[in-house]
């Protein structure tokens, strides 16, 4: 049959709602590293069927929030060291790549989003609020990435960025997220200079400079 061509506005995948809903959970702790996901009680928490539930379990598996112990046991992955510095690297890499595409092509109206971007960083991260804070940040870094308009940096960010979400939640509560507010407004001014390496090794530096309490948490630490 042919398809109806009045389809009316785009809307979201119910899977890509179903995981943006198991992300959040995840990364602000309401799902504990360790817990047990079964997909029949998210399902009814978010009164959805079992079929997007396991499509963005999927999803989230790739993205190594969640793994499948044998036996078939989806839990919530622990936060590893070893994995948020390898998708660090990654994500830093891709954040580089974009700056270096994005910054010759910037508009006036570019530079103000991500302005107004980390003004709301600044802001939510001074009144506590962390939520405000990661959304404010996916923000500005966007500007960069949605003027590059690469859709394999688009691609690889999707995968390993959900990985560092709790490890940023980690800097956003702690005096550190004034270092990023610091770095995004160096990283305006190199694109106002139309200074594409500069921006890109700022933008690099951002990611890699991402260090958690976990991160440098000895093993004496961990038996204490």
């Amino acid at each position: 049959m042919p398809v109806p061509s009045d389809v009316g506005a785009h809307r979201p995948l119910l899977r890509e709602e179903v995981e943006a809903r198991l992300r959040a959970a995840i990364v602000d702790g309401t799902l504990e590293p360790g817990e047990q996901v079964r997909d029949v009680d998210i399902a009814q928490w978010l009164g959805v069927s079992r079929t997007p539930v396991r499509e963005a379990l999927l999803e989230l598996a790739r993205a190594g929030l969640v793994h499948t112990l044998p036996g078939r046991a989806t839990i919530v992955s622990p936060i590893e060291p070893r994995a948020v510095c390898a998708a660090r690297d990654v994500v830093a890499a891709m954040h580089r790549l974009a700056a270096l595409a994005a910054v010759p092509r910037l508009s006036e109206d570019d530079i103000a989003r991500m302005r107004a971007a980390n003004r709301l960083f600044t802001s939510a991260h001074r009144s506590g609020d962390i939520d405000g804070a990661i959304a404010a940040d996916e923000l500005f870094h966007a500007v960069l990435i949605d003027v590059a308009d690469n859709d394999a940096v688009r691609t690889v960010l999707h995968l390993y960025q959900p990985v560092l979400l709790r490890a940023e939640r980690a800097r956003f509560s702690s005096e550190r997220a004034e270092l990023s507010t610091l770095r995004h407004g160096q990283l305006i001014e190199r694109c106002v200079q139309a200074d594409a390496l500069g921006a890109a090794a700022i933008a690099e530096e951002i990611w890699t400079d991402l260090i958690t309490d976990i991160e440098t948490r000895t093993p004496t630490d961990e038996a204490s």
